[in-house]
């Protein structure tokens, strides 16, 4: 009966043997991945890597705060706000590993491709009946329970075709046809798919990273005045294009008039939530201005939530940290001699930081409402995921500048 017994055991053992070795297998792999990333890496990109790990955390908290009221009404669990954003963060981290460890050579062949595939799904959700319309905007796309937000990803394509075509006319910038022209029809191409969807402050962010780029690669004084009049004149034909919109822009000209539709409503109570967190805040979770009294608390107006909870310190320490964010980059562009990888990191740069002060502008009544979310803050993981695939491409370029210092040290 004992030989029986053992006999009968036995193939559990052996499977229990199994999934543990299987287990250590996946554990081995998953530490000499993580070590692969950060081994012997230089001071700046620890920073940097360590700085967007604690923005994204700082977020994925502040989501959970400032979306529970909102979350348990509409999706009767307090929690499913906060569920989405932390998978989209650790989704996000796990590409921003991977990124990190491909060659610049290899980013160049794939920027194509990935352009060309995010193009397609921006038309599909503005052509097509599978796009979602969310407030107005139709540039979402639902998959699997989650929403896809296509222009966000874009944003990281205009940056990488706008480098490799300046790059590749780096000796002739002073010829606007052959140089800059290309530049203009490619990036306008692009935004112009992301305004079939509506989404004017996505493609005011997209333009100011343009001009930024191009004014890094020498953009001729007549090319920069012409696109200034250009922007001008573009802005309040775009935004006379829809009711809503320039009813935003009015009530932020005019605060003191009459408005009946309350489009002010959202930027006032973003205000009052400031004026109640006064210098130190009321404390983490203890909003009052989050219950239903600032529509997306979450995602464009989460900086009002930091605001009331953790106070004028609170948030001029992220405004702090986003500078700080802002001159790693350059720092970073400095070291890189090549001005395809040069113009990427300043891209992201102008990306990060011009999209964050849009945002805090925003809340602060400094610009009209725009929709612009807080990157690596605010709730969308979309904003999450797009964020964190370019600073990973950052930390590529990064990668490469300190294997060729150190073997510079190494041939000295």
């Amino acid at each position: 009966m004992a030989i029986k017994s053992a006999v009968r055991k036995s193939p559990s053992r052996n499977v229990a043997k199994n999934s543990r070795a299987q287990l250590d297998r996946v554990s081995a792999a998953s530490s000499g991945f993580v070590r692969r990333v950060l081994s012997a890496q230089s001071r700046d990109f620890y920073l940097l890597i360590s700085l967007t790990a604690f923005l994204a955390v700082f977020g994925v908290f502040m989501v959970l705060s400032s979306s529970f009221i909102d979350a348990l009404k509409t999706d009767n669990n307090a929690f499913s706000i906060f569920f989405k954003q932390s998978l989209s963060m650790l989704a996000g981290f796990v590409g921003l590993a991977v990124v990190s460890l491909l060659r610049s050579s290899s980013i160049r062949k794939l920027m194509v491709p990935y352009t060309a595939f995010w193009i397609v799904v921006q038309l599909l959700v503005v052509l097509t009946p599978i796009g979602v319309s969310i407030n107005g905007n139709r540039n979402w796309i639902r998959v699997l329970g989650f929403t896809i937000q296509p222009s966000e990803f874009l944003k990281l394509a205009m940056v990488l075709l706008v480098a490799q075509l300046l790059f590749s006319k780096q000796h002739e910038l002073d010829d606007l046809k052959d140089s800059w022209l290309p530049v203009v029809l490619v990036a306008g191409g692009i935004m112009v798919t992301v305004l079939g969807g509506g989404d004017v402050g996505t493609v005011i962010v997209m333009s100011l990273i343009l001009i930024g780029m191009a004014v890094f690669a020498g953009l001729p004084r007549i090319v920069a005045i012409g696109v200034g009049v250009l922007g001008a004149i573009a802005v309040p034909v775009i935004m006379r294009s829809s009711q809503s919109r320039w009813g935003r822009v009015m009530a932020w000209l005019f605060p003191d008039a009459p408005d009946p539709n309350d489009y002010n409503w959202q930027t006032t109570h973003g205000i009052w939530a400031f004026a109640a967190g006064g210098i130190g805040g009321v404390g983490l979770g203890q909003s009052k201005l989050k219950w239903s009294w600032i529509p997306e608390a979450e995602n464009d107006f989460i900086f009002a939530i930091i605001g009331e909870e953790m106070g004028l310190i609170g948030a001029l320490v992220v405004i702090v940290l986003i500078i700080y964010m802002a001159v790693l980059f350059i720092r970073i562009a400095m070291r890189t001699t090549d001005l395809f990888k040069r113009l990427v990191v300043l891209g992201v740069m102008l990306w990060i930081s011009v999209q964050s002060f849009v945002n805090i502008a925003v809340v602060l009544t400094l610009l009209p409402v725009l929709g612009v979310p807080l990157p690596l803050i605010s709730a969308g993981g979309s904003s999450m995921l797009a964020s964190l695939l370019a600073i990973g491409v950052v930390l590529a370029i990064e990668r490469e500048n300190h294997e060729l210092g150190t073997s510079k040290r190494r041939v000295r």
